[in-house]
């Protein structure tokens, strides 16, 4: 037994003074992990712009243009579905990279492709590497991350999609320039040189500790919990925590151990899940689900995904002024996403969640009503409904980006138990693609059923319902450790809720 794995046993070490570059460096590896979402949120955001050109190029329906639009998330749910038993087996930094080579390779092939299905295969490649971005990013920050500002380091993602998003809505208005037959073209075979940077950017990082642990590697795991902790004692009693919720006993302290009934691969996580889970997993389930849910069925994607057919019916008529509004869109929506992260661990995930909830709620209301009043009054300039139009869409991305928008991702990452983590947060992201590829792939007809005011009054009714949910059923999780997180579940009555939110506010003090 190594003289370190002694160190690293039950007995707490002497506090010492904070060391500020440990929480620097978890800074660091939570920017690496995030640049993944950079070339997600491009990817999402550059084709509102290029479906325009898109279909007047290669004379696409609306229904092959919905498709095309809204088929990247539907074919991410295989990237969803396999990123926690990936992430178990080579771990989460080589996910990264995996997630990365799907990018660069679906990025070229929509960049030259020729035809319909030609496109159609780019996006297959380009979606399986939006699930596994989407699972692993989130997770492997919430690992890395102290407690402390855990919410903070794990809104990384989020940010970084919005801004992939507005690079994305940018590349779409300088590219327009071109002749219609290049430009889309380069809008989306540029999001294959971020892919490089990123895959050398992840040699610079280290793996998660909670997964070093799980594969026994005790002295590795603790040599990251050392540099990402404000204390050497921080760093051995997440150690400790770690090691009890994988189920290592605590006089197992040599730096390298076979791991009691290892379960890395996953074996038995789904049927602790989905089959016979407890009263708290099932609570945690619920959460996870009901979130990504909400997420997405409020309707964001219909915003970012079509803001130029929103901007058009609302009685912008160029082009060029669809995309500069859609720009505007872009950097509201990411100014609002660094203010949502810099006060999530001030505020607390559910007042962020209720907070946002009512105002995409108030936003959509206002929006489905003005433009319901322009739809009825075709051939007029009513010069209020129009700005209304525009003002409430920038208002509803401004809420959505405080709160569902990277709170979904904080919680979602942190609240599983360390064994289930993986393919929990999976489960979730797999729905959330799921719902994002429904809005997306419907959006244009439902318009058309529903008239584009009566969809967004749709999307408004599912915020109301949404709120009334996290109200209900979302504890506060705010500087909780990870592992004492599934303690906080399992009982759905608002007094608990209230309980477990004096509980996190004590552990952020002690702190």
């Amino acid at each position: 037994m190594s003289s370190s794995g002694e160190e690293r046993g039950v007995v707490v070490a002497e506090p010492e003074p904070p060391r500020g570059n440990r929480s620097r460096f978890a800074f660091a590896c939570a920017i690496l992990a995030s640049m993944t979402s950079i070339i997600l949120g491009y990817d999402i955001g550059v084709m509102s712009g290029a479906a325009i050109f898109i279909k007047d190029d290669l004379k696409l329906s609306d229904i092959q243009l919905e498709i095309l639009m809204g088929i990247l998330n539907i074919y991410s749910l295989i990237g969803s579905g396999a990123a926690g038993r990936t992430s178990d087996w080579i771990g989460r930094r080589y996910t990264i990279v995996l997630a990365g080579s799907f990018f660069f390779c679906g990025a070229l092939l929509m960049g030259f492709a020729t035809n319909y299905p030609f496109i159609m295969v780019g996006r297959f490649i380009a979606g399986i590497g939006v699930g596994y971005a989407m699972m692993i990013a989130p997770v492997y920050t919430a690992e890395v991350a102290p407690a402390s500002s855990r919410g903070f380091l794990s809104s990384f993602p989020e940010i970084f999609i919005n801004i992939g998003i507005l690079l994305g809505y940018v590349s779409n208005y300088f590219f327009s320039k071109l002749p219609e037959h290049l430009g889309w073209r380069f809008m989306l075979g540029v999001g294959a040189v971020p892919s490089v940077f990123l895959a050398i950017g992840v040699l610079a990082m280290p793996e998660s500790p909670r997964w070093l642990v799980l594969q026994g590697r005790i002295g590795d795991a603790f040599k990251v919990l050392d540099k990402t902790s404000n204390t050497k004692e921080e760093a051995i009693s997440r150690l400790n925590d770690t090691k009890r919720a994988a189920g290592i006993p605590d006089d197992m302290t040599d730096d390298v151990i076979v791991v009691p009934n290892n379960k890395t691969a996953g074996k038995g996580v789904w049927k602790d899940l989905l089959v016979r889970p407890t009263p708290s997993v099932r609570h945690i389930l619920i959460a996870c689900l009901g979130i990504h849910f909400a997420q997405q069925a409020s309707g964001i994607d219909a915003v970012v995904l079509y803001s130029p057919t929103i901007f058009s019916k609302a009685g912008l008529r160029s082009k060029n002024d669809q995309l500069l509004a859609t720009v505007a869109v872009g950097v509201v929506k990411t100014l609002f996403i660094v203010v949502g992260t810099c006060v999530v661990d001030r505020f607390g995930r559910r007042a962020l969640l209720l907070t946002s909830m009512g105002g995409m709620f108030i936003s959509l209301t206002a929006l489905g009503t003005s433009l319901t009043v322009i739809g009825r009054n075709p051939g007029q300039t009513i010069k209020w409904a129009i700005g209304l139009s525009v003002s409430t869409v920038m208002s509803f991305v401004a809420t959505f980006s405080i709160g569902a928008g990277p709170v979904t991702w904080v919680y979602c990452s942190e609240i599983f138990p360390v064994r289930l983590r993986a393919q929990g947060a999976s489960l979730g992201v797999m729905l959330n693609r799921l719902m994002s590829g429904i809005i997306g792939m419907t959006f244009l007809s439902l318009a058309k059923g529903l008239t584009i005011g009566g969809a967004f009054l749709l999307f408004a009714g599912v915020a109301a319902a949404a709120w009334v949910f996290f109200f209900t059923f979302l504890p506060e999780t705010r500087g909780v450790a990870l592992e004492e997180m599934e303690s906080l579940f399992g009982n759905y009555s608002a007094n608990k809720k209230n309980n477990v939110m004096s509980t996190g506010k004590e552990v952020v003090d002690e702190q």
